[in-house]
């Protein structure tokens, strides 16, 4: 039986790659993760496996897919349920140019009809898989949150979708940058809590500039589940109590000497058997570098990662002796 997705890890995009998700599952069991967003063509038209390709034990995990064209998103979708992916998610929520160039991601709001025959068309195509939405909660200055259940309740109507993850920022699709959008327009998390009350029975997931485990913990008195974004990628260890906080887990948290160990493992692993792939140690470390966020020789640890000159022989090794030299700054 999977988890609830009380807690979540947002994707984002060239972030929350396999190898960030191996790291994130290293220090939370139960905690929904989710790849960056791939654009469906990519799925269809591209080398699958490249853009598919999952660790052993990330489940639970959801991939989410950028597109339009319900045919498209279907095959595509199809495609993912095949590796073995929990859940499907739809985005419609990214603002950036690129992405509305492809008339898909936040400006998909404004044509509900379409959104729907998106998701009844992945669905349809992958049975197994649950397929979810990710969305803001309206369109450039709009302030009114009429729009917003609309929105929704269309969707309930017209498709079996029951999982809403609501970004509680609006998008502005002209004049601020994808940076932007995630910290000027105002957070509304009181629209997603009166989402939560006007259709109880669906699953609500609040999204949008929640930092510390207090702040989840209030959101949860609200809502179904609370999706975390940059701040699970800056400082990874948040995670480390939200199975024992959030789920009743008894079993033991991992810590830091575990976690640098089973990083290392797997660094060497991958760096033995997908060198051909063209898999270098950056790739790993890169989503390393705020492990250490808050302890003595973070600094340390921080810098002997990212050197270029350490990196080019790509030994597994420098994992440990970065860990190495965080204990010798904190006993000195």
């Amino acid at each position: 039986m999977k988890p609830k997705r009380t807690l979540s890890i947002a994707p984002m995009l060239d972030w929350t790659d396999r190898h960030y998700r191996h790291m994130a599952r290293q220090i939370t069991r139960h905690t929904w993760l989710y790849t960056e967003m791939i654009n469906a063509g990519a799925v269809i038209y591209g080398d699958p496996d490249r853009f598919l390709r999952k660790n052993d034990g990330e489940n639970p995990v959801a991939l989410q897919l950028g597109g339009s064209e319900p045919a498209d998103l279907a095959r595509a979708a199809k495609k993912v349920a095949q590796y073995g992916y929990d859940e499907i998610n739809l985005n419609c929520g990214c603002p950036s140019p690129r992405v509305q160039k492809g008339a898909f991601g936040a400006c998909l709001m404004k044509e509900v009809d379409l959104v729907a025959d998106c998701l009844n068309a992945m669905q349809d195509a992958a049975p197994m898989c649950e397929i979810t939405i990710k969305h803001r909660i309206g369109l450039d200055k709009q302030t009114e949150y009429q729009p917003l259940e609309d929105f929704v309740g269309t969707l309930v109507a017209k498709t079996t979708c029951k999982t809403f993850i609501v970004h509680a920022r609006n998008a502005w699709l002209q004049g601020l940058s994808p940076k932007e959008n995630r910290d000027i327009p105002p957070l509304r998390y009181d629209y997603v809590y009166r989402l939560k009350h006007t259709f109880p029975e669906l699953e609500i997931i609040i999204n949008g500039g929640i930092k510390t485990n207090a702040e989840i913990a209030e959101h949860l008195q609200h809502v179904d589940g609370v999706m975390i974004g940059r701040e699970a990628y800056h400082n990874p260890m948040l995670m480390q109590h939200w199975d024992k906080l959030f789920y009743g887990e008894t079993l033991p948290e991992t810590n830091y000497e575990i976690l640098v160990h089973a990083l290392y493992d797997y660094a060497k692993t991958q760096l033995n058997t997908n060198a051909q792939n063209g898999v270098i140690l950056r790739h790993m470390v890169r989503h390393y570098l705020g492990l250490m966020h808050g302890l003595n020789g973070a600094k340390i640890w921080r810098r002997m990662l990212s050197d270029a000159k350490l990196l080019r022989n790509n030994r597994a090794e420098l994992i440990l002796e970065a860990w190495e030299n965080i204990q010798n700054s904190t006993t000195a």
